[in-house]
């Protein structure tokens, strides 16, 4: 069993495309609207599944943006202060929004689970069920020390009777915090070196095998997913599904690996059904060009938006900045995600148009300050404490500072035209306890800063 993955440079060089080159993300919208009617149909036959979410919803708030009159505030944003609205207008309602200040969009999927939220609930939404069915007992997954992957996994096969085996990068911390302290709670925790993890097929496997023991099966993530497509809207197993539970019914244990990241083709299917959920006239709407902001690890939530927008014929577009590795590794895994996409599909006007599309469905950008992924730098813990004060939204100095940065800069450029800028919050917000293990002297500076 081949385990694919999103090859990693830690020491990412600069992409070809910079953070700032604004113009060139004007430059890739894709005319898509001859799909909508067949898209919208296909989307509806593709999303037709059980799902680990009850439903798609997510809180949408409104960020406005506006000049400081005093500059007292450490971090990225020295002379600019931002303000939430709770409750803005969306669907047709969304021009009657105060224009005076720029504003751009954020989608709360950090609220949607204590533990359990942002693209790593998306990620599981279409793959839990899909386990499930197939009485799957044991996951094997990855991830570094502070993975919110990990976590993720972990607490969401223990609340449905799963064990989860979780290969962890890297040295165990002197002290349990954040989504290390998690994953060692609900699950099965296991350090391994870094010169093991680097070499994640065989380690996986080797895992898995070991878990199965000489009576359990390891069964394939990708041959469950490709079956999925061949399930009755009744959600009744096809015959399909049903030679996969044959295969391995008599074994006492049944395990499947899931990528570092829910890296898989599986992962798409909730991030396509958000996008649905978006589109909705009462939301966004499907005439209304949008931005979307995202920031990118594996790279699997932005091809999900992507897809999503092709599917649906949308005039939207997708904009992710990288963050764990060069632009050629990002356009790797997206031309493998669509692969893997197509090969399941059923329909052949969406594979034609994925074809068809030039340059890619995302469009990949540089941080504003690239660096090793994981660093943090000089100002950015300072930034986050100045956004969670000002708006209650907390973001993280890894992941979603990045996204909020962008959206920032694109809502004060786009402010003159009808394009919405929509930050996604992929949550993580647990990474910050891991943090403050990591850069003590950085955070000694934030409690310093509060006001006695």
């Amino acid at each position: 069993m081949k385990i694919q993955r999103l090859p990693r440079n830690h020491h990412a060089t600069p992409a070809p495309t910079n953070y700032f080159h604004l113009q060139q993300l004007r430059n890739t919208s894709q005319d898509v609207s001859r799909l909508k009617l067949c898209g919208g149909q296909f989307t509806s036959k593709l999303l037709e599944r059980k799902w680990s979410l009850l439903n798609p919803d997510a809180q949408i708030h409104q960020v406005m943006i506006s000049k400081k009159q005093i500059q007292n505030e450490g971090g990225s944003f020295n002379n600019i202060s931002f303000s939430n609205n709770t409750h803005p207008y969306l669907g047709d309602n969304m021009m009657k929004n105060n224009r005076q200040h720029p504003s751009f969009y954020v989608v709360r999927d950090d609220l949607l689970h204590p533990l359990v939220n942002g693209n790593k609930a998306r990620k599981l939404d279409g793959l839990l069920p899909l386990i499930e069915d197939h009485s799957v007992t044991d996951v094997v997954s990855c991830g570094g020390c502070q993975s919110a992957h990990a976590a993720a996994l972990a607490v969401s096969c223990a609340e449905r009777g799963l064990r989860s085996h979780l290969l962890l990068r890297g040295e165990q911390p002197e002290i349990l915090t954040g989504y290390n302290l998690i994953s060692t709670i609900y699950g099965n925790v296991t350090y391994v070196p870094r010169s093991l993890y680097a070499k994640r097929e065989e380690m996986l496997m080797r895992h898995a095998d070991m878990v199965a023991g000489s009576s359990g099966s390891v069964i394939s993530l990708s041959d469950i997913y490709e079956a999925s497509f061949t399930a009755s809207p009744s959600g009744k197993l096809s015959f399909v599904q049903m030679g996969a539970h044959r295969r391995v019914e008599n074994c006492s244990k049944r395990i499947i690996i899931v990528n570092e990241g829910a890296g898989d083709a599986v992962g798409l299917l909730g991030v396509i059904r958000l996008v649905r959920y978006l589109s909705n006239n009462l939301i966004l709407g499907k005439e209304r060009p949008v931005n979307i902001v995202v920031d990118a690890g594996t790279g699997t939530t932005a091809v999900g938006l992507g897809l999503g927008v092709i599917c649906l014929g949308l005039p939207w577009k997708v904009t992710a900045v990288m963050l764990a590795d060069t632009i050629d590794g990002y356009k790797q895994q997206e031309k493998r995600l669509i692969s893997d996409f197509k090969r399941c599909s059923a329909s052949h006007l969406i594979r034609q148009e994925l074809n068809r599309v030039d340059g890619g469905i995302v469009h990949w950008v540089e941080r504003r300050h690239p660096r090793k992924f994981g660093n943090v730098l000089e100002g950015e813990l300072e930034a986050c404490q100045s956004i969670a004060r000002q708006t209650g939204v907390l973001v993280d100095p890894v992941y979603t500072l990045a996204a909020w940065e962008l959206a920032t800069l694109l809502s004060q450029e786009e402010a003159k035209d009808d394009t919405k800028v929509v930050m996604l919050h992929t949550g993580g917000t647990l990474c910050i306890f891991g943090l403050a293990q990591r850069y003590k002297s950085l955070f000694q500076k934030l409690e310093d800063g509060l006001p006695s």
